[in-house]
C-alpha cells in the first residue's frame, strides 16, 4: 500500500489530476523524451497507476541486471499472454528459468552460425526479382524476406506458405495489442468486436503451429531447424516441451526473428538514403572485401563498418524501443521508495540518445562505434537487446542476419527514397515505419576501391551486447 509520507519522483503527471492514454497511445517515444527532461528518475501517474520512468544506464542495469527478480514483465506484456502464451517473452521465475534452459542450446553459436548460407540465398532470390527504376516499399520487402528465413530455420521451408499467412496474422496481433488503453482496460475475455477478432486470429494461428508440432512429433525427424531443436530439448529431469510450450516459443521466436530484423532493416535503409557519406563508405568496404560475390559467415570479421551500420542504426532506432517492469517487492531505487505493483519504465529510444554518452546523438555516425567506444559508454548506454537474465536469447542470430542481408543487398543497389512519402516511426510492441518506407532501386556494380582503414571491432561486440 503506498504511504502518503513516502517520497515520489518529480515529474509533471505525479499529482492527483493523472494522466490520460493518448500520449502513451499516439506518442510514446514523444513523451518518454519529455519525461527525460525531468532527470534520470521520473515519477509518473497514469490514472490510479504510480509509475517511475528510469534514464539512467546504472539504474537500468540496477533493475535488469542486479536486482531482476524484484520484478516481472509490465502490464502490457502480461495483459498479451493469451495471445504469447508462456514463452520466453512474458513467462516468470522457474517456469522461465526451465524455458530458457531447454531452449538455449538452439541458439548456441554453432547452430545460429548454420542458417547464415540461407539468410544470403533468400536474400539473392529476393533480388531476383528487383529491377533498377522499380517503386517499392522496402520495410514490406524486408518483412517478407525475414519472414521466409524464419519459417526455414524455426519451421522448415515446406511450411513457409502457412508461415506467410501466420505472419499476416501475428502483425495484426501484434498492431491490436499496442492499444495501452484497450490492453490495460478492457480484459481479453471480454467480447468486444476487437477481442473477437483477436480469439480468431490466434485460433487461426493456432490450427498451424499445432498441426506442425504433430507433424514432426509424428515423423521424428531431424530438419535442422530450430523446431527439431525444440522436439529434442531435455531438461535436467528428463522432460520436454509439451505442445503448449512449444506452441508459446514458437510463436514468441517467429516474432523475434521476423518482426525485429526487419524493422531494424527498414530503419537502416531510410537511414543510409540520407546519409551518402555513410552510404559511400558502405560500399567501399562492401566492392574491396567482397568483390561483387556474396557474403558469407567468415566475411564477418573483415566488414567492421557494415557492422557499425547495423550498430548506429539499432542506436537511433531501436527495434525493441522501451521496457517496462512490474515491482513484486518494495526496495529503494536511486533514492527514493518503490512499492509492490508499482511500474517501472526504461527507454532505449531516450538513452540511446542521450549527449552525455553520445556526441551528436541525432547524427548517424556508424564512426562513432570505432575505437571500442562501447567499452568507454557506461554498460547500459546501449541495450538493443535489453539485458541481464531476460535479455533476448536471439540476439546473435538478428545480428548476423541484419549485417548479411545488408551487404547482400548493399552490393547491387542503391535505394532512394521516394518522393512525397513521409516515414513516421510507429511505436507498438515493437518501432516500425507507420506508412512504410517507399524507394526507388538503383542498381550498381561493385568496384575496386583502395584500402580502407582498419576498423576495430567494436561494432560486432555492440551488437551481442546486452
Amino acid at each position: 500500500m503506498w504511504r502518503s509520507r513516502d517520497k515520489f519522483p518529480p515529474g509533471p503527471y505525479s499529482g492527483l489530476r493523472g494522466w490520460s492514454f493518448r500520449a502513451l497511445n499516439q506518442s510514446p517515444i514523444e513523451m518518454f523524451t519529455e519525461l527525460a527532461r525531468y532527470g534520470d528518475i521520473v515519477g509518473i501517474r497514469v490514472v490510479n497507476f504510480r509509475n517511475i520512468f528510469i534514464n539512467h544506464p546504472d539504474l537500468i542495469e540496477e533493475v535488469l541486471v542486479g536486482h531482476p527478480r524484484r520484478y516481472v514483465k509490465g502490464r502490457v506484456l502480461r495483459a498479451n499472454r493469451h495471445v504469447f502464451g508462456e514463452g520466453l517473452l512474458t513467462s516468470e521465475g522457474d517456469f522461465w528459468l526451465r524455458q530458457r534452459r531447454l531452449v538455449q542450446p538452439s541458439f548456441h553459436r554453432a547452430r545460429i552460425n548454420a542458417y547464415a548460407d540461407t539468410m544470403v540465398q533468400y536474400t539473392q532470390q529476393m533480388l531476383e526479382s528487383w529491377r533498377g527504376g522499380e517503386e517499392r516499399d522496402v520495410h514490406q520487402e524486408m518483412m517478407r524476406l525475414t519472414l521466409r528465413i524464419v519459417a526455414k530455420t524455426l519451421f522448415d521451408a515446406d511450411v513457409a506458405s502457412d508461415a506467410q499467412e501466420v505472419g499476416k496474422s501475428l502483425e495484426l496481433l501484434l498492431e491490436l495489442g499496442a492499444n495501452f488503453r484497450r490492453t490495460l482496460f478492457v480484459p481479453h475475455w471480454v467480447p468486444t468486436p476487437t477481442n473477437l477478432r483477436i480469439k480468431r486470429e490466434i485460433a487461426y494461428i493456432e490450427s498451424i503451429l499445432y498441426r506442425i508440432i504433430g507433424e514432426r512429433r509424428a515423423s521424428g525427424r531431424d530438419t535442422g531447424d530450430l523446431l527439431s531443436m525444440l522436439l529434442r530439448a531435455q531438461d535436467e529431469d528428463g522432460s520436454r516441451m509439451t505442445d503448449k510450450q512449444l506452441r508459446d516459443e514458437t510463436l514468441t521466436l517467429f516474432l523475434a526473428g521476423h518482426e525485429t530484423t526487419a524493422a531494424s532493416l527498414s530503419w537502416t535503409w531510410w537511414l543510409l538514403a540520407q546519409n551518402p557519406r555513410v552510404e559511400a563508405k558502405l560500399h567501399a568496404e562492401l566492392d574491396q572485401v567482397l568483390g561483387g560475390r556474396a557474403p558469407s559467415l567468415d566475411d564477418l570479421p573483415r566488414l567492421p563498418y557494415t557492422a557499425n551500420v547495423i550498430t548506429e542504426s539499432m542506436r537511433l532506432y531501436p527495434p525493441a524501443w522501451g521496457l517496462a517492469r512490474v515491482v513484486v517487492e518494495d526496495h529503494e531505487l536511486g533514492g527514493y521508495p518503490v512499492r509492490k505493483g508499482m511500474g517501472v519504465a526504461m527507454a532505449q529510444w531516450v538513452v540511446h540518445r542521450d549527449p552525455r554518452w553520445y556526441d551528436a546523438p541525432e547524427e548517424f555516425r556508424p564512426e562513432r562505434w570505432e575505437d571500442d567506444l562501447l567499452k568507454r559508454i557506461p554498460r547500459f548506454a546501449y541495450f538493443p537487446f535489453g539485458g541481464g537474465p531476460r535479455q533476448c536469447i536471439g540476439n546473435s542470430f538478428a545480428v548476423m542476419e541484419a549485417t548479411l542481408i545488408l551487404a547482400t543487398v548493399a552490393q547491387k543497389y542503391r535505394l532512394r527514397l521516394a518522393p512525397n512519402h513521409p516515414v513516421v516511426p510507429l511505436a507498438s510492441i515493437t518501432l516500425r515505419p507507420r506508412h512504410g518506407v517507399r524507394v526507388i532501386l538503383e542498381e550498381r556494380q561493385p568496384r575496386i576501391v583502395e584500402s580502407l582503414p582498419q576498423a576495430s571491432q567494436a561494432s560486432t561486440q555492440a551488437m551481442t551486447a546486452d
